[in-house]
């Protein structure tokens, strides 16, 4: 008699569905569709924008993935973890939005980006960084104040100019302009050695009212050690900017006669800084001696 009830408790419980045994129709789309949307969702790459990427994609696919587990009642454990995870991926999709929304600068910092730093692949975080060692300043220069004396400023930062134009003289010659967006004192930056010290030997003058970014030094290169990719950057751009001033120089080089010196060639480096006539000035000329490189190179 005792054996009874055992045994119908027994054909009670087979009654319920094995869930261990192999389907035999495939799941539904909606498994599927959360599966490829979750493929997508890990190829996100790096940045805000990635990380907007990578969370959107793995929100919807673990969404997918919930209604997926909730239409089977044999899955209530992986329709828990599957929402959880949902749940925390809306709440990183939102707080990213929000930081990228937050990360704004101002208009010279935000053309700054747009004209140096965005064309290299440089995050707003990285960005945020290099603004933050300038202390978001940009200082301004009225027409005819000098931003350096020859052998009278010492070089002590790195600076670029974001409006207006300045001019560079040596020996009261005039050597090239400066327009927006280009390094006050890259050749003096690159230099010199982070302990060693020197002066500016060039002049430069505020043609006209002009606004620019300055880094200091000893900011600059702590923040170097700190994130090495942005070293690699200001690297990059200072000596791209140094080879952009080497050949607007040998293009605006013109001797006596006309002719254009290269300033690639030693008789240039070493030659007399006489003969090396102004630009404005013998321009007109190399109109006239245009068919003459010819007898110059014979």
């Amino acid at each position: 008699m005792d054996l009874l009830p055992e045994n119908n408790v027994t054909e009670e419980v087979l009654e319920y569905p094995v869930c261990s045994e192999w389907k035999e129709h495939p799941e539904g789309s909606v498994f599927h569709l959360a599966h490829i949307l979750l493929v997508l969702g890990f190829m996100g790459g790096s940045g805000f924008y990635g990380l907007l990427y990578m969370f959107c994609f793995l929100t919807l696919g673990f969404f997918c993935y919930s209604i997926w587990a909730w239409s089977d009642p044999c899955t209530t454990d992986s329709f828990s973890w599957t929402f959880a995870l949902f749940a925390f991926c809306l709440g990183q999709l939102i707080h990213v939005a929000y930081r990228l929304r937050s990360v704004t600068f101002e208009k010279e910092f935000q053309d700054l980006y747009e004209c140096l730093f965005k064309k290299l692949g440089v995050s707003l975080i990285h960005f945020g960084k290099i603004v933050e060692s300038c202390e978001g300043d940009v200082h301004t220069i009225e027409k005819d104040h000098f931003f350096a004396m020859e052998g009278k400023t010492p070089i002590d930062k790195l600076s670029v100019l974001v409006s207006g134009r300045i001019r560079v003289t040596v020996n009261g010659e005039f050597l090239h302009f400066i327009y927006p967006f280009q390094f006050l004192d890259s050749p003096e930056w690159d230099s010199l050695r982070p302990s060693e010290e020197g002066f500016f030997q060039v002049t430069l003058r505020a043609d006209i009212r002009c606004r620019y970014v300055a880094w200091r030094r000893k900011k600059l290169y702590l923040l170097f050690a700190q994130h090495r990719y942005i070293a690699k950057i200001f690297a990059l751009l200072v000596r791209n900017d140094i080879a952009e001033k080497l050949f607007s120089l040998n293009d605006k080089a013109f001797d006596i006669r006309g002719f254009r010196y290269d300033l690639r060639l030693p008789s240039f480096c070493n030659g007399p800084g006489p003969e090396i006539a102004n630009t404005n000035e013998s321009r007109p000329v190399l109109g006239q001696s245009e068919t003459k490189p010819a007898e110059r190179d014979s």
